[in-house]
């Protein structure tokens, strides 16, 4: 069974069609790129995964769950990585790290410890104190010591250097190993071919491409 099975999607916003009849499916053990320019609809399509926000039309199913009505069950197995993530300030990175491992409730202490060093990130610092790459490390960590069945990513190195990059593609290639489904958003061609199995080009809020990478 495909882990997400997304069948002609609309969304609207007004009169505005942002996203157009989208569909596509990722798959158990797969890496799903899902590219395209910024304003093309990745970011919207993603939050109607999360249930932020609702559909005008089509259906979304994650682990056979529908997404708006079962969010919060889906959110249990899920774990999610923006561009842009906001933090709270006055707490350290360390902190907020434990705070969003404990909402998720599926926490190896173990696995955050080893993924903060490996990400040479200072958990003692506060995040008001942080810069780009290091906030971008603290969600990244976040999700990735967490066992989940799903991970979302969108534009997750978004501020990362080259060789933090690196670790993250290592990461993603792990998870894939252990049978997970990854649906990894970005515009970086390169991070894309290196990671993705399939991929789905949407322009304009349509899919105008899909299938393997070949």
């Amino acid at each position: 069974m495909s882990i997400i099975e997304v069948k002609n999607l609309q969304k609207n916003f007004g009169k505005f069609e942002a996203l157009k009849n989208v569909t596509f499916n990722v798959e158990p053990g797969e890496v799903t790129g899902f590219i395209g320019p910024n304003g093309a609809g990745k970011s919207t399509t993603i939050r109607i995964l999360l249930g932020i926000i609702k559909s005008s039309g089509g259906t979304v199913k994650i682990f056979g769950k529908d997404a708006w009505k079962d969010r919060q069950e889906i959110h249990t197995r899920t774990s999610y990585v923006p561009g842009d993530i906001a933090l709270w300030n006055n707490l350290t990175g360390g902190e907020i790290i434990d705070v969003f491992m404990k909402m998720h409730g599926r926490d190896d202490k173990g696995k955050r410890d080893y993924l903060i060093d490996r990400f040479e990130l200072d958990p003692n610092k506060k995040a008001k104190n942080y810069s780009k790459g290091n906030r971008q490390k603290v969600g990244l960590i976040s999700a990735l010591a967490v066992d989940s069945d799903l991970y979302l990513f969108d534009e997750p190195t978004s501020g990362l250097d080259p060789l933090m990059e690196t670790i993250f593609q290592e990461e993603v290639k792990q998870i894939k190993e252990a049978g997970k489904a990854v649906l990894l958003s970005s515009h970086i061609l390169s991070e894309v071919e290196r990671l993705a199995d399939s991929i789905a080009i949407i322009r304009q809020g349509e899919i105008v491409e899909s299938g393997s990478l070949e």
